[in-house]
């Protein structure tokens, strides 16, 4: 290996390793810079009692499914309505949404079922019903399989202020189960969450579908719920929304938990070829970089210098574990898991991301719960969402 090329692979690992740290140092500040709880942001003017609609889509039994609805009817805020959006009045959820509601019959919670098709994203078509039918003027989207905090809404509203358009958050994996339902969590907790809250720490905040508050009034000046159609994914559509009224999108101290359970490897990759296509097909210029931003591609370069005798391998392995190491205290200090399968998994994933990176430049379309979503006209209707076969 000659003293160039030496020096420019050393060059990228030494701008990797600078990445990596500062992604988790921006994190570990966020999260604990303002305490566990949160703080409200200066020059917020929401009152505390506002009324609050939660609208959350179901479609079919997810694993721990009772757990994560049954968590909408611990939430603290008053006024609040809950209305579930359900599709088909064939649904199998439908007898657990029905029995949750007969045993809080405190609170004021409804299902509303139908199918309003408003554009090629069946979950917008779900909820549409939903937003129309909302009673407060801040609403929030909160998918099934997410849990919701007592909580949930006060730190919502603790990150609202006259510069705010929607605040959004992604989940963390909990209650994993097996390699590769650990291998779903380390994608989502110390990558995605990772990435995500370091960029809403420096002012580039982003959506995630996941929770999605708005006011309504932002939401239709800039189009209203079927604007949310206008991209592969409404996370992706609502960013840009909220960019172009000149608002930002901001995020909680800490993420909200997702049940994870087992997974297979075939669906875990599924679901992540399918984000990537979303990120690459919404967000160029922040994609690009995800080729080299796990492990794999730094330490397959730092292999090349071992082998080419211009580094020691005792520097490699240094590297390796202050690598992991670093995100090992970052998913303690989360809480989130970091037991051996997990530093495995972390390993498999670092392994899957150039792959995943390049087989998201194969296609733009996908499928997402028998719904076949176009990248060519994301507002295309599927087969099923137009009346026929998917």
């Amino acid at each position: 290996m000659t003293d160039g090329i030496a020096c420019l692979v050393v060059a990228f690992l030494l701008l990797a390793f600078v990445a990596q740290s500062a992604s988790i140092l921006l994190v570990l500040f966020r999260m604990h810079a303002r305490g566990r709880k949160g703080a409200r942001l200066s020059g917020a003017s929401l009152e505390d009692n506002a009324g609050v609609s939660v609208l959350r889509p179901v479609c079919g039994m997810d694993f721990a499914l009772e757990e994560t609805l049954a968590s909408t009817f611990q939430l603290r805020h008053a006024p609040l309505e809950i209305l579930f959006c359900v599709e088909s009045p064939e649904d199998a959820a439908l007898p657990l949404l029905r029995a949750l509601i007969a045993a809080n019959p405190g609170v004021d919670a409804r299902i509303l079922i139908g199918r309003d098709p408003i554009s090629g994203n069946p979950k917008l078509n779900n909820l549409v019903k939903g937003w129309n039918a909302a009673r407060h003027d801040w609403i929030v989207m909160a998918d099934s399989n997410f849990l919701l905090p007592p909580d949930y809404i006060e730190t919502l509203l603790a990150r609202w202020d006259d510069r705010t358009g929607l605040v959004s958050s992604p989940p963390f994996g909990m209650h994993a189960r097996g390699l590769w339902g650990a291998l779903e969590s380390a994608f989502l907790n110390t990558y995605q969450a990772r990435w995500q809250f370091a960029a809403a720490q420096i002012g580039l905040g982003f959506a995630q579908g996941k929770t999605l508050f708005w006011r309504r009034d932002i939401l239709e000046r800039g189009g209203g719920l079927a604007a949310l159609g206008g991209e592969m994914a409404e996370d992706v559509a609502s960013t840009k929304l909220v960019h172009r009224l000149g608002l930002k999108v901001r995020l909680p101290e800490r993420p909200f938990a997702q049940p994870i359970g087992a997974r297979r490897f075939g669906d875990v990759w599924q679901r992540q070829l399918r984000w990537a296509r979303v990120r690459r097909l919404g967000f160029l210029p922040i994609f690009l970089p995800e080729l080299v931003s796990g492990g794999a591609l730094p330490f397959a370069a730092g292999l090349g210098l071992v082998l080419g005798g211009a580094m020691a391998p005792l520097w490699l392995l240094a590297g390796i574990l202050i690598w992991y190491g670093a995100e090992a205290v970052l998913a303690r200090a989360a809480g989130w898991a970091h037991g051996p399968a997990d530093l495995v998994a972390w390993l498999i994933r670092d392994a899957l991301i150039p792959a995943l990176w390049l087989a998201s430049w194969r296609s733009g379309d996908f499928s997402w719960r028998g719904n076949e979503m176009h990248a060519d006209d994301p507002t295309r209707l599927s087969g099923k969402e137009s009346g026929g076969r998917p």
